[in-house]
């Protein structure tokens, strides 16, 4: 997959844009004057595989929280930010390694240039995040609503102001809760830019429906190359966000771990493969290898997709075949099917 080609920012330990990994991020869900409730949370997310951690920061106070996670985590911490350019300089104080607002809203060009200067001299990114709802009056005027071409144009607009100041470790994003809308802000973007793109649908839902937009959205973008770090956003646990988007990576060949391969049962299946692929994707959850898994329930396509599976099954009437890298090694009765896979897994 051919990546498309940007610029390069560091925030904290992470590299975004350029020939770096797309990174994973989650925000914090807890009151952000909960520092002890907060803390917790950004360890068990960063334990969990989130590789760029997100705050909101409401008031000055807060920076209390940012100084709280960087001693925590060794993740990289992002403060979110809305209108008031004092809470920036707080956390940009604190010590946080990134941050993310609009300059348009933070008033006097002097303001934004305190911001951009802090940020400067400390090395610290700023991602404009435009959303639909936050799109200004005149754009949504002159296009007739918060379309592709507004938020791509109210995004540039805000970096325009930071490349009038001669800042431009910047970081774009331009999600909408409508997916199409979103894939075409971003493939606009992708085209007038070189920065790194944050990829997102906002509002996405809750996590059967948010996963699936979340999915479409940015699995889209990443297929074309587009796209340099990403947010599952759901209405759930933010663990959720973490797994749902390290298993989005991983399906398209951009992490590493298990591809899972299962059949969807017919009228020919004679084991239950519903819950042998559930218990062998469960036990699989965390494994660390490279390989590729088969469960399949019948004669016709089971062998053949196992063959090419690094492990797999082919179900029979009661029994199923192992076979490793295209090697029948015996066949096994279905009550021992998945503490035989997991001996062979073992061993690869």
């Amino acid at each position: 997959m051919k990546r498309r080609q940007c610029r390069e920012v560091r925030a904290g330990n992470v590299i975004i844009g350029g020939n770096a990994p797309v990174s994973i991020q989650s925000m914090l869900n807890t009151r952000a004057d909960d520092i002890e409730g907060s803390v917790r949370q950004a360890v068990r997310l960063e334990q969990q595989g989130c590789e760029i951690i997100r705050a909101a920061a409401p008031d000055v106070a807060a920076a209390e929280l940012i100084r709280a996670l960087k001693g925590a985590v060794s993740i990289p911490v992002v403060a979110d930010i809305h209108f008031d350019y004092r809470i920036a300089l707080a956390c940009i104080e604190a010590g946080v390694d990134k941050i993310r607002i609009n300059p348009g809203n933070i008033g006097a060009r002097e303001r934004v240039e305190a911001v951009a200067k802090a940020c400067s001299e400390r090395g610290i990114p700023i991602r404009i995040g435009v959303n639909s709802g936050s799109v200004e009056k005149e754009l949504l005027q002159k296009y007739g609503g918060p379309t592709a071409e507004a938020l791509c144009e109210s995004a540039l607009g805000h970096a325009r102001i930071l490349e009038d100041l001669g800042f431009y470790d910047i970081v774009l994003s331009m999600k909408s809760s409508s997916v199409v809308t979103t894939i075409e802000a971003y493939r606009l973007a992708a085209e007038r830019c070189e920065y790194p793109l944050h990829l997102g649908v906002t509002e996405a839902g809750t996590r059967h429906m948010g996963i699936i937009k979340s999915s479409v959205g940015i699995g889209s973008l990443l297929c074309d190359g587009i796209g340099d770090t990403i947010r599952v956003s759901l209405t759930a646990d933010p663990a959720e966000e973490v797994s749902a988007a390290r298993d989005l990576l991983r399906s398209i060949g951009l992490r590493g771990g298990v591809q899972f391969v299962s059949c969807p049962t017919c009228g020919r299946t004679r084991i239950d493969v519903i819950s042998i692929a559930e218990q062998v994707e469960r036990a699989l959850g965390d494994c660390p290898k490279n390989i590729k898994v088969a469960i399949m329930g019948c004669a016709v396509n089971g062998p053949g997709e196992a063959r090419e599976a690094d492990i797999g099954i082919a179900g029979g009437d009661g029994c199923a075949l192992i076979i490793r890298k295209g090697e029948i090694l015996r066949k096994i009765p279905e009550c021992d099917i998945v503490t035989e896979l997991m001996k062979e897994i073992e061993l690869l």
